[in-house]
């Protein structure tokens, strides 16, 4: 028998439970089963709201696994929450099915609900309907008051990171939609990268406060440096020869197709951010001991354009970044 609407918020997303309802919050004072959520900010705290909407076809392949799906509707989410130096604590949840499956519907919770509980945020409410497959997530956080980090505010000099190793989760959806693959590890991590992004919400808290500048890489670096640098009122250069490329992706595509997949692939979910000068050294030593990997990239420059460079050389590559409705 086909499960209501009802039944199927319930089995999957309601219960305390139950694989996707994400984790216990006592400042969620009336969560899923009514017509609003009520949530409790703390005190001397900003709140954050971020949302991201996924679409078959469109941001993931057609047949892509549940659990990939359910983990990336909230990563995606997760990831601009990082971008903000925020802390990441309730979620809505609107999903829209061609149809009630309760397999699918199982492995989609428990990948939401993983990661979820990982980070510590709840389920507190959102909407199911039929329709062509799509999910929207909107998580909200908070920040001390006055804090929390923006495109805008680098400089010129300021030091440009990057965390992670760009140009992985392109290369992984290539493979998911039937590129040929080395296959064995390098592929599989490949593949996992796009399907399980790692957004870096401890990253982001540590650099509110010490970043002057930071935006998420989910549209390709080099198209999401240059939108933190408009932002900030200033260009970039960026030394080619300190662009993380990780060993998988370099087997797999050579090294100068590698470059380019960093440059301008989408879908890594990283974090991108600018240093004071008078910081690095205090930066340097905190990142150092922090699990996501980063690295120095170049730095902000007058100007507005966003210059690579290699050898001395200045290198040209035109990337603006993904954009949904461009022709």
């Amino acid at each position: 028998m086909a499960l209501s609407e009802f039944e199927l918020i319930g089995r999957f997303f309601g219960a305390p439970a139950a694989a996707g309802a994400g984790a216990a919050r006592p400042d969620v004072l009336l969560g899923i089963g009514d017509d609003g959520a009520i949530l409790r900010p703390p005190v001397g705290h900003d709140l954050v709201a971020v949302t991201d909407t996924i679409i078959e076809g469109v941001h993931f392949p057609v047949g892509c696994p549940a659990a990939s799906i359910g983990h990336r509707a909230l990563a995606v989410n997760l990831s601009d929450v990082a971008a903000m130096g925020a802390v990441p604590a309730w979620a809505l949840l609107s999903l829209t099915l061609p149809q009630a499956d309760e397999a699918w519907l199982q492995a989609f919770a428990s990948g939401f609900g993983r990661l979820a509980r990982e980070h510590q945020v709840a389920l507190a409410g959102g909407d199911t309907t039929g329709g062509a497959l799509a999910v929207t997530v909107q998580v909200l956080g908070f920040v001390p008051a006055g804090g929390g980090l923006r495109r805008a505010g680098g400089a010129p000099g300021d030091w440009v990171f990057v965390s992670g190793t760009p140009g992985d989760a392109a290369a992984g959806l290539a493979l998911e939609m039937g590129a040929s693959g080395p296959g064995g590890l390098d592929e599989a991590w490949l593949r996992d990268r796009f399907l399980f992004p790692t957004p870096r919400v401890g990253l982001g808290r540590l650099l509110n406060g010490l970043a002057s500048a930071c935006i998420d890489v989910s549209d390709g670096l080099l198209g999401d440096l240059g939108k933190l640098a408009a932002a900030s009122g200033c260009g970039a250069e960026v030394d080619l020869t300190r662009l993380p490329l990780s060993p998988a992706l370099i087997r797999l595509l050579g090294a100068e197709k590698a470059l380019e997949r960093a440059l301008a692939g989408g879908d890594d979910y990283e974090l991108c951010f600018t240093v004071p000068d008078r910081r690095l050294v205090e930066a340097q030593e905190l990142l150092a001991a922090q699990p996501a990997p980063t690295r120095c990239i170049g730095r902000l420059a007058s100007g507005s354009d966003v210059k690579l460079q290699r050898a001395g050389s200045v290198m040209d590559f035109a990337h603006a970044g993904f954009d949904h409705f461009a022709r």
